[in-house]
């Protein structure tokens, strides 16, 4: 995927409200498509900041515009709208909130006229925010969904969709009630995991969190995110929510009895079955992460992972994808892990199985320490 100018030139002059992180991104992918991007913010230090890293200028106030993106907060998103569709009748208006639901329920409450309106949900970001941590690139090749409302206009989807291709983004439609319940699983539900699990590393001892490795950091990535942006995420979809975290629930107290089980286990009273529940809840966490699309969607094939020691200076990195490259091999995923106290690192790279012995000789001649 890539981005779209001529889909953005079409969307004609676009308003976006709100520059955070979302907001500045989008005005940054359409301004690199020649899009005329007029800013709006609370704000007067978020909106110049917006405009200097190049998202668009501020609305002046005085042209009509043919698009409006709202990217305010998510408490006071359906109340922005609102007032976005009456100032602006001709527009079309959509906002990029992560829950969809409530704030369709809000608007559809007060009245406002819904026809030019389309609820939508780039699923991008990252743990950083503001218009500092923008990208142009932010929404390529990633899903964003599209929620009508009922009795919705078919132009004002289309124009919406052509925003999210304009974008490079893949447009994906979805009920409200829909999408909030897919998001409380595989948005909403990691962020709580990876908070819990790095809460616990608040007091840990040093010389405990010294042994960390990737699989930690893998774990607990997103916990650095805004607080009080999640605050209000978690709240506006806290039904779904709490459904998927009284699943995991039970599924942990499964684990933990069985544990429990296996702890007090004596040479006269054998835990049986407990090891059987410890082992299954394992094997269906394989089975679900089979099915998170691959780099190309869809169901992601099994790769086999060459690991290279690499050393900890500049180039080092540049040096090895040049020698996996030379070798005709593609990499499908990759991760690195830095050895404490040790100058070097372990570049595990992903690759398609038929693949991985031949890549690995090929290292090997270059003169990489390959770990089998």
């Amino acid at each position: 995927m890539s981005l779209d100018p001529a889909a953005a030139l079409e969307l004609g002059t676009v308003r976006v409200v709100g520059t955070g992180l979302l907001g500045a991104s989008v005005g940054l992918g359409l301004s690199a498509s020649g899009a005329r991007v007029l800013l709006a913010d609370v704000s007067p230090t978020a909106l110049a900041l917006a405009r200097d890293v190049g998202a668009g200028v501020p609305d002046p106030g005085t042209e009509p515009v043919d698009l409006v993106v709202v990217a305010a907060p998510p408490d006071v998103t359906a109340a922005v709208v609102a007032d976005e569709l009456k100032a602006h009748p001709d527009a079309v208006v959509t906002d990029v909130a992560s829950v969809k639901a409530g704030v369709l329920a809000a608007l559809t409450a007060s009245g406002a006229d819904l026809r030019a309106y389309v609820g939508s949900h780039p699923m991008a970001g990252r743990e950083r925010s503001g218009a500092v941590a923008a990208r142009g690139d932010l929404f390529l090749g990633r899903p964003w969904v599209l929620s009508p409302a009922p009795g919705g206009d078919a132009a004002a989807m289309a124009v919406v969709r052509r925003l999210a291709l304009a974008l490079g983004a893949v447009p994906l439609a979805m009920p409200a009630s829909e999408h909030d319940e897919a998001v409380a699983l595989v948005s909403h539900l990691p962020q709580v995991a990876a908070s819990l699990v790095a809460a616990r590393l608040r007091h840990a001892p040093d010389a405990a969190v010294a042994l960390a490795g990737q699989g930690l950091r893998d774990v607990t990535r997103i916990a650095a995110s805004d607080p009080a942006l999640w605050a209000q995420i978690l709240a506006a979809n806290a039904g779904p929510v709490t459904a998927v975290l009284e699943q995991v629930r039970d599924d942990l107290d499964r684990v933990l009895a069985a544990l429990r089980a296996i702890a007090a286990e004596t040479p006269d009273a054998d835990a049986v079955g407990a090891r059987g529940d410890v082992a299954h809840a394992i094997a269906d966490g394989n089975l679900g992460r089979e099915r998170i699309p691959g780099k190309h969607g869809g169901v992601p094939a099994r790769y086999a992972v060459v690991t290279v020691v690499i050393p900890d200076e500049p180039g080092a990195l540049g040096t090895v994808f040049a020698d996996i490259a030379a070798a005709g091999t593609n990499v499908e995923e990759l991760a690195l892990e830095h050895a404490p106290g040790r100058a070097v690192g372990l570049l595990e790279v992903s690759v398609l199985p038929a693949a991985r012995e031949h890549l690995e000789a090929a290292l090997t001649a270059s003169g990489w320490h390959v770990v089998a």
